[in-house]
């Protein structure tokens, strides 16, 4: 037996092998394409540190945005219209300093007028940010004006897999958390909610799937073989929901009727090799439909809901706004080739994203601080329903072993941070187990503390209030208290503070002629990095 496994172990290496060798040259040219991506950094200029407590809402807020994609072999023209207004907290004449990376600039307008990079017109601040002159604008905060940018990009190059790039034979997105600017410019900022119209046009036969956030509101034929297709999210959103997906996909498709009636197309996209294994992601999606309009009386609120797997995705799913994409470990099952807990997972992880349409999206965070407020909440409500859909004891002990096994040894250590953060200098560094597990369970704290009834009276009001705003992890903790007349306020250290709870059994009696047992318990938490 051990013969024949180092023979079968030699047959593995070989192969591998031979199949690097055979990938070699393919290997060496995507490295040197990459390599054509590394930024010149300045080792004297410190990184930026941002604090959680120095927070400052936007000189301006984008009402609407329109957004045009022009999609060609090399290069992709975006078109971007923002309509805005300033915030009547900043100053008048502040300027609008607008995201961007590794765009090339084509055009600025300003109400339709073509402006000229200098004093009087546009120009880029030391972080290369685009600028448009406070003097140009509306001094009025009622007073809406619209900025124009037409900028080129590269997908098929985009090797970091953030904003807009080619995965195989398709076009794809991941923006969360800062990778809109390297679509177009905009004040990629959790807390500006707009709306979005998209407009996308391709080639006809190579792509014949053209998919974006919200409704198709019209499509057709364009010059040159190509099509078109266009798309309206009715509900505003920050940027890092956008989602584009341009490509040669099959799928399969279902209906669900709301508790209210109303009809939602649900259509699960794939390689066309694959659309064999989305059946049980398309069971597990209305499962999860079902079971949130029960639990917490949220209904689905477009009239579709699409999901696209990707075998190039950095993420193992996003939530974008009626465009879910997932990478393909998490949404491809076979009976013939997936195992019970192939099928567990997938079932939570359609539900997690599915779940964020409420918990993440119709109300969202105000900044990446408050990343657990949609992450952490979300991640316990999906617990919630993988126990209703199995075993509710099998599920809670899985969950305390990942808990124990990652979550504790990341408070124990050097990387020990709050579930909400209070610097960071990458905040992708901050999708952490503390963010989502230990997040989670602090959630289950308010469940205990207030009962499942006073849980659910504390969601209806946070969603209630906070309906299409971007708010905080105070705000969530505030909807909680006030719906069960509660005093949470001591509730806030589980925020602040990193680290595990020590919890000691300081004394320990019964009292037979009472019939009551007494047990005094202390908690404690060991010192914390950066923190006592």
């Amino acid at each position: 037996q051990r013969r024949r496994d180092l023979w079968v172990l030699w047959f593995v290496v070989v192969c591998v092998v031979c199949k690097m060798a055979s990938q070699t040259q393919t290997v060496t040219q995507t490295a040197t394409a990459a390599a054509e991506q590394v930024k010149e950094v300045d080792l004297r200029k410190p990184p930026k540190e941002k604090k959680r407590l120095d927070y400052r809402p936007p000189e301006y807020w984008i009402k609407k945005v329109d957004l045009d994609f022009d999609v060609h072999k090399d290069t992709t023209t975006v078109r971007s219209v923002l309509t805005c207004y300033r915030n009547r907290g900043s100053p008048s004449g502040a300027d609008l300093v607008l995201h961007g990376e590794d765009l090339t600039l084509k055009e600025v307008k300003l109400n339709g007028k073509v402006l000229s990079e200098g004093a009087e017109g546009y120009g880029h601040d030391e972080d290369k940010q685009l600028v448009i002159r406070g003097k140009l604008l509306p001094a009025d905060p009622d007073e809406l004006f619209k900025v124009e940018t037409t900028v080129a990009i590269c997908p098929e190059k985009n090797f970091q897999l953030s904003g807009l790039y080619k995965s195989g034979g398709m076009y794809c997105t991941q923006c969360e958390a800062e990778g809109f600017r390297r679509i177009t410019y905009f004040l990629d900022r959790p807390d500006v909610m707009s709306l979005y119209t998209v407009r996308v046009e391709a080639s006809k036969s190579e792509y014949p799937v053209l998919l974006s956030n919200g409704n198709q509101i019209s499509s057709g034929d364009a010059a040159d073989g190509r099509h078109y297709a266009s798309f309206e999210d009715p509900h505003p959103k920050p940027c890092y929901l956008f989602a584009l997906v341009v490509g040669n996909l099959k799928s399969i498709h279902s209906d669900f009727t709301t508790t209210s009636g109303r009809k939602v197309r649900l259509e699960i996209f794939s390689e066309p090799h694959n659309v064999a294994k989305l059946d049980w992601a398309m069971e597990s999606l209305k499962k999860a439909m079902k079971w949130d309009e029960e639990k917490f009386g949220r209904e689905y609120d477009l009239d579709v809901f699409n999901i696209v797997a990707v075998d190039d995705f950095n993420m193992g799913a996003m939530e974008n706004k009626g465009l879910n994409v997932f990478n393909t470990a998490l949404i491809l099952a076979s009976p013939d080739t997936s195992t019970d807990a192939d099928y567990e997972r997938i079932m939570g992880v359609i539900a997690h994203e599915y779940f964020h349409n409420w918990t993440g999206n119709r109300v969202t965070c105000r900044d990446w601080f408050q990343l657990t407020l949609k992450e952490g909440l979300t991640v316990f409500r999906d617990q919630e329903f993988s126990r209703d859909m199995a075993s509710a004891a099998v599920k809670r002990i899985e969950d305390i072993i990942m808990l124990r096994s990652r979550q504790f040894p990341e408070d124990a250590g050097p990387m020990a941070h709050p579930i909400r953060p209070e610097s960071y200098i990458a905040m992708d560094n901050f999708y952490t187990a503390t963010v989502y597990e230990k997040g989670a369970e602090v959630i289950r704290m308010y469940q205990t503390l207030l009962s499942k009834h006073g849980f659910r009276k504390g969601m209806d009001l946070y969603f209630t209030r906070h309906d299409g705003q971007a708010v905080t992890c105070d705000d969530f903790r505030a909807a909680m208290a006030d719906a069960n007349t509660s005093d949470l306020k001591q509730f806030e250290r589980w925020y602040l503070q990193a680290g595990t709870p020590v919890v000691t059994v300081e004394s320990a009696s019964y009292d037979p002629s009472l019939k009551q047992f007494t047990i005094v318990v202390s908690q404690s938490t060991p010192a914390t990095p950066g923190q006592a």
